[in-house]
């Protein structure tokens, strides 16, 4: 169990009704932060969420809204403040993907994945950014990324680019407004037991892949949501533009597990 203490602090988490952005709403509530609990079409799960954390002691609200929409991440960035005076942590975690190949992709679905998954991080970004330095005294931005930023996974052109772009941007954003003291860290959750995965493959193969990883299982959302508030915690307040891979070893060479050799 963590002993990060957030009290006194406040977050918004988008894509914060399932899945890890569920987890991590949690995690930062039960360490004592007060929640904007962002969601898009699950109010009720969003709710129970919101209670939660209420009852392990802390504050939360809903925040309906898309995050491909810019104004209505500045509307959920504006909903935390004037509930509790001022935003101190915002994770990036909502994201969407169709799993096509480039060149048979219907460009809505490849669009929207694009419009969800790297322009809704760079929308929260901007407007936690303007935030913390408009109130002063710095704060903790995460953007939810994956191993897929760097490894070119098939079937996922437009996940894929839209993680490795964010990745950059947080990297850039990260040495723009160092000297406002605002932190933005990226985490890269591997290959995840989620609600998002089980819209791909049923409870059979995700157990069958799972064993393929080098650690033999997929990933909780509650162990990524340790490593985001690990990154939310004041007492790390040295690390900016850093990136924290927890993956099970997914992202080794393949021939790293099982003992065989290496190709050539």
């Amino acid at each position: 169990m963590s002993n990060t203490d957030l009290r006194g602090r406040t977050a918004l988490v988008t894509g914060a009704s399932l899945g890890i952005g569920r987890a991590a709403a949690l995690a930062l509530g039960k360490a004592g932060a007060k929640v904007g609990v962002n969601y898009r079409s699950n109010a009720d799960k969003a709710e129970e969420v919101a209670r939660a954390i209420r009852e392990a002691g802390s504050d939360a609200i809903t925040l309906p809204g898309d995050v491909a929409d810019q104004s209505q991440v500045e509307s959920m960035v504006a909903g935390v403040t004037k509930r509790w005076g001022k935003l101190d942590i915002a994770v990036s975690n909502a994201a969407y993907s169709d799993r096509e190949r480039f060149f048979e992709a219907d460009m809505a679905g490849f669009r929207r994945t694009v419009d969800v998954t790297m322009w809704g991080a760079f929308y929260l970004m901007r407007a936690a950014t303007q935030q913390m330095i408009k109130q002063g005294g710095g704060g903790a931005i995460v953007i939810v990324s994956s191993p897929h930023a760097f490894i070119p996974a098939p079937r996922a052109m437009a996940y894929n680019m839209s993680k490795a772009a964010i990745e950059h941007a947080a990297r850039t954003a990260a040495i723009e407004v160092a000297e406002y003291r605002v932190r933005i860290n990226v985490i890269q959750p591997g290959w995840t037991d989620t609600p998002g995965e089980r819209k791909f493959a049923n409870e059979e193969t995700l157990k069958t892949a799972g064993a393929k990883i080098p650690l033999g299982r997929l990933g909780t959302p509650e162990e990524i949501a340790e490593g985001i508030l690990f990154l939310c915690d004041p007492k790390h307040d040295y690390m900016t533009g850093a990136s924290l891979l927890i993956d099970g070893g997914i992202s080794l060479p393949w021939w790293a597990n099982r003992g065989s050799a290496a190709p050539g």
